[in-house]
């Protein structure tokens, strides 16, 4: 694979894990390993339902029903 097309799919990769909110877990961790490498860290699912816990109590987002 060209260098050209490798760096194009990266670039995509990337677009599409930020826009799903997919790398948000990664910089979590990164940020929760860089205050404190010994604390224990949200497993995925647990960061997931705390994060859809949060958009929902924010009185911007609106309400939700589903």
């Amino acid at each position: 694979m060209s260098g050209a097309v490798r760096g194009a799919l990266a670039k995509a990769r990337y677009y599409v894990r930020e826009f799903s909110g997919e790398a948000a877990y990664d910089r979590y961790v990164a940020h929760a390993r860089s205050h404190d490498p010994q604390a224990e860290v949200l497993t995925r699912r647990a960061f997931e339902r705390a994060r859809t816990d949060a958009r929902e109590a924010d009185p911007r987002e609106g309400f939700r029903c589903c």
